[in-house]
C-alpha cells in the first residue's frame, strides 16, 4: 500500500514551468515540487499510506535499442537550458526529501521511475496479496498495472484518474503503436526511424487485426522474423514485465531496506532553514500517519 510518485517527471515538469522565472531558481523549483508533494501526500496518505518517490537513474532499455529517447537527449543538448545544473538542483532536492522527510526515494542504477514503480506494483500482488496503490504520473505507460486490482493513477497534467477499461489490451495496442515520446517506432517502422527524421510506416486496422491474430496463435515469428524482432524490441521498452530481474530485485531491497519514518520532527526545521515560507504554516501535510 503505497503513494507511487514519478518523482523525476514531476520534477523536470516543474523546470519547465518556472522558465519564465530564470531556470536556476533553487529555492523556487524547491517549494514548487515540495508543495507538489505536499499536495498528493494530504489528499492519499490516509488510504493509501505512505508516499515513495520513484527516481530516474539511467535506463536499461539503452543497452538494448540505443534509439530510446535518443531525441530528447538531443533536444537537451540543443536547449538553452544548462541541464547538469538543473539536475544537480533536482538531485539536492531529491536528496534532502530522502534525508529530512517520512518518504522512501528509491533510485537504483539503470532503473528508471517507471521501472521502480512496475516493479513495486508488482511486488505488493505477491502471495495473492492485491494491495492498494495510487501512481502520481500523467504517463499512460501505467495504465498496464491496472491489471492489477487496487491499482489506480492520478494525473497531475489533467487533474483527473487516468482509467481504461482494459488495461491489458491497452498494452497491447501501445506495443504496436510504439511511443514516439520515448523514440519507439511503431512495429513495422526501422529502428532509427525517428533519429533520422522519418516518417513511420502506417499501422492501419486491418494489419494490426492480422498481426495481433498471428500473436495469439503463436506463428508470427515464424511467418514474419523481422517483424516479430520489431514487437519484442516495443514490448521490451514498454511492457514492465519486462524489467531485468536484477534490477526489480534491487528495487524491493532499496525499498524493504528503508524505513522512511525519520523524519517528521525535521520538516519543520527543514521548511524554516529554506526559507520555504509559505509551506511552513502546512507543514503537517508532509507528515506520515505514523506521527
Amino acid at each position: 500500500m503505497a503513494i507511487l510518485v514519478d518523482y523525476s517527471a514531476i520534477a523536470v515538469a516543474t523546470v519547465f514551468s518556472q522558465k519564465q522565472r530564470g531556470v536556476g531558481d533553487l529555492p523556487f523549483l524547491r517549494h514548487m515540487i515540495l508543495n507538489s508533494l505536499r499536495m498528493y501526500h494530504k489528499k492519499y496518505r490516509d488510504e493509501y499510506g505512505q508516499m515513495v518517490l520513484a527516481c530516474d537513474t539511467g535506463t536499461w532499455r539503452k543497452d538494448l535499442f540505443p534509439e530510446y529517447k535518443a531525441a530528447r537527449r538531443k533536444n537537451r543538448e540543443e536547449s538553452n537550458i544548462d541541464w547538469v545544473s538543473v539536475y544537480e538542483d533536482l538531485n539536492q532536492i531529491r536528496d534532502d526529501l530522502e534525508k529530512y522527510f517520512p518518504y522512501k526515494v528509491i533510485a537504483v542504477p539503470g532503473a528508471e521511475g517507471d521501472d521502480v514503480i512496475g516493479a513495486l506494483v508488482e511486488s505488493f500482488q505477491e502471495f495473492g496479496q492485491h494491495e492498494p496503490a495510487m501512481i502520481i504520473s500523467a504517463d499512460k505507460d501505467f495504465i498496464q498495472l491496472q491489471k492489477y486490482s487496487g491499482v489506480k493513477q492520478f494525473s497531475p497534467m489533467t487533474k483527473k484518474l487516468v482509467t481504461d477499461a482494459n488495461p491489458m489490451k491497452y498494452l497491447f495496442d501501445h506495443i504496436l503503436k510504439g511511443d514516439a515520446g520515448d523514440g519507439v517506432p511503431n512495429v513495422l517502422s526501422p529502428d532509427n526511424v525517428f533519429v533520422v527524421g522519418g516518417r513511420q510506416t502506417p499501422l492501419r486496422a486491418p494489419v494490426k487485426k492480422e498481426i495481433a491474430d498471428k500473436i495469439v496463435k503463436g506463428t508470427l515469428a515464424e511467418s514474419d522474423p523481422e517483424l516479430y524482432a520489431r514487437f519484442i524490441r516495443n514490448a521490451n521498452m514498454i511492457d514492465l514485465t519486462y524489467i531485468p530481474t536484477k534490477i526489480k530485485e534491487e528495487i524491493i531491497r532499496i525499498y524493504n531496506l528503508q524505513t522512511g519514518e525519520q523524519t517528521n520532527k525535521h520538516i519543520r526545521s527543514y521548511l524554516i532553514e529554506n526559507r520555504c515560507g509559505q509551506l511552513i504554516d502546512c507543514a503537517s501535510d508532509f507528515y506520515a500517519k505514523f506521527s
